[in-house]
């Protein structure tokens, strides 16, 4: 976080704050004097505290990103509000599965969503401990909690109806058209990746599951833990109905990005991949039957991930072509 001042007392924010968010706290009748903390992330967020009360807020703002229409970011906003509560509502409001509490949304303000700040150790924490520090049984013991809280949010929220793989297959061109324009991968090169796309369309098991809600951006930053079992899921904008192995392979494959960019050595990471598809499937009446059904679609998915992981500008371009190589060879 990067400090940025007070919040002035003569800014709407601050009197939103003041008189529509502290009261939902327990706190009334102060003078709030809030500090402001700037979060890099994809929208504009910032984390609000009042040095008088110690209430805390995270403030995320849907307008002003560029490319996005006022009328995308009310929507965005809006969308995220009614997941929080969504969730909420089904028993993700405790011990020990918990999404963050929305406190509420004001479009005249940049379209801002105010949500609790919620404390909590980011799953990356766990992830570099074991590669750099070797605390490997502290990862597993999270993955092991983390496939409880997916498995439980995915069974929960099962609606009958089957998969439609083509919208993994949209988003899969909608990555390559990305990574083309950007420089990233020639024409030439794209097209193999087009034909394995292809053949897993073919797949007849790649339809074969019920639609559940995933939470569609289950990134290591967007987990955080307490003790024990706890799980904290945070950044719900993306949440959407899908195949379960959406969620499942985005966290595969974002394990193995992190052991290629920091060992070099993607072998590394599959304990802990395997662990976390074991632990997964044991929620399901047959565990073996439910880890052999997810084997056989995830690797899909994990390519999916490793591409979209390298479209992103911070990537070297060494690094880029190591996850777009391992991409190729998981799809196929």
């Amino acid at each position: 976080m990067i400090y940025q001042g007070h919040l002035p007392k003569n800014d709407p924010l601050y009197h939103y704050l003041r008189y529509d968010i502290l009261p939902q706290v327990g706190v009334n009748g102060s003078t709030p004097d809030f500090r402001v903390y700037r979060i890099p992330a994809s929208n504009h967020v910032y984390f609000y505290e009042d040095h008088r009360s110690q209430a805390s807020f995270i403030g995320k703002f849907y307008n002003g990103v560029k490319g996005r229409s006022p009328e995308s970011a009310r929507l965005r906003m809006e969308r995220e509000f009614n997941n929080l509560n969504y969730l909420r509502s089904i028993n993700f409001a405790g011990y020990p599965h918990y999404v963050a509490r929305p406190l509420g949304v004001n479009a005249s303000l940049d379209c801002v969503l105010i949500e609790e700040f919620c404390y909590g150790t980011p799953l990356t924490h766990f992830i570099l401990g074991a590669i750099r520090d070797g605390a490997r049984e502290a990862l597993f013991q999270k993955l092991t909690a983390l496939a409880w809280f997916l498995a439980s949010m995915h069974n929960r929220t099962a609606n009958g109806n089957k998969v439609d793989f083509n919208r993994d297959c949209v988003y899969f061109d909608r990555l390559m058209e990305q990574l083309k324009s950007d420089g990233h991968l020639g024409w030439g090169e794209a097209e193999e990746y087009y034909r394995l796309k292809d053949h897993w369309h073919e797949k007849g098991y790649m339809w074969e599951d019920q639609q559940v809600l995933v939470h569609g951006d289950v990134t290591p930053a967007n987990i955080l833990f307490g003790d024990g079992p706890w799980v904290i899921a945070i950044d719900l904008e993306r949440m959407k109905t899908a195949d379960r192995v959406f969620d499942v392979g985005r966290l595969a494959g974002e394990i193995k990005h992190f052991f290629i960019q920091y060992t070099g050595d993607k072998w590394l990471a599959e304990p802990f991949i395997r662990h976390f598809l074991w632990e997964y499937s044991c929620h399901f009446p047959d565990r073996h039957r439910a880890f052999d059904a997810i084997t056989r679609r995830i690797p899909f998915h994990m390519g999916l991930t490793l591409l979209r992981i390298a479209r992103n500008s911070w990537i070297s371009p060494s690094h880029r072509q190591q996850l777009l190589i391992e991409a190729k060879r998981t799809l196929r």
